[in-house]
């Protein structure tokens, strides 16, 4: 949650008043719209905040955002460690390599540095791979990853423990739907609520919702198949007939078809 100089990011700081902020309002009796007007946020964003169970679960989202520059900040620290601090320059080095945002989004990564202590430059890291695709890789089963894959993988987890953690958790509960142990899944659920992951408990509350349920398709070895698959086939049914034809016509298609 901080810079490359190692401070605050600013939406972070931003994210924590507002939140704040829309708390107090809430808990004073103000409406969302009076809310949205005295701080003049749109009534999305104060719902959002309204809404949000924790501080946490508002930092989750604002931190994993990606950035026009993920995959040349390495490239400018080393430059700019290296002398060249002209954001122009750098900015002509990046387009070069594939860069497709504007001088402007250069100048504003380059100014933490510009104000930075010059005795302690920041450090060159590598490059940090997408959410996205990590979010695909701790998805995956680690057997049907590449071998390039699982060792961005291996290095992504072993520089952030909460990460580690989500993703044991997350593959335990692929092994509790696999297997059909639906009877483990409230021992998996205690070991999360353990565990200091706002994304996974806001998962555990929605399961808490709806657990009967969860249980059975977890456990038994029926699903709801079948019954889909019924459904996609009137649907497509359906389509072919709109416009042209009534419902009794709908109805024998459905009752006779193969």
């Amino acid at each position: 949650m901080r810079d490359v100089c190692g401070r605050e990011r600013s939406l972070v700081v931003r994210t924590r008043q507002r939140y704040a902020a829309v708390q107090q309002l809430l808990a004073e009796g103000a409406s969302l719209s009076v809310i949205s007007r005295q701080l003049d946020l749109d009534r999305t964003t104060v719902r959002r905040f309204a809404r949000a169970t924790s501080l946490d679960e508002l930092l989750v989202k604002a931190v994993n955002r990606t950035s026009l520059l993920d995959g040349f900040t390495a490239h400018l620290t080393a430059r700019f460690t290296a002398g060249v601090t002209d954001a122009v320059t750098l900015h002509v080095e990046l387009q070069a390599m594939g860069f497709t945002g504007s001088v402007q989004t250069v100048r504003r990564w380059l100014h933490p540095l510009r104000t930075a202590t010059p005795s302690a430059p920041p450090p060159v890291r590598p490059a940090i791979p997408k959410p996205r695709h990590i979010t695909r890789w701790i998805m995956t089963d680690p057997q049907r990853l590449d071998p390039d894959e699982r060792a961005q993988l291996t290095d992504v987890l072993a520089c952030c423990p909460e990460l580690q953690a989500t993703a044991g958790h997350v593959r335990d509960f692929a092994d509790l739907m696999h297997k059909h142990h639906g009877e483990r899944l409230l021992e998996w659920m205690q070991r999360v609520d353990a565990d200091n992951l706002p994304a996974l408990h806001s998962l555990i509350t929605g399961l808490r919702r709806d657990l009967d349920a969860v249980t059975a398709g977890m456990t038994l070895p029926w699903s709801s198949g079948p019954v889909e698959g019924n459904v996609n086939r009137i649907k497509t049914i359906k389509r072919q007939m709109y416009g042209r034809a009534g419902f009794d016509l709908l109805r024998k298609r459905i009752l006779l078809a193969a």
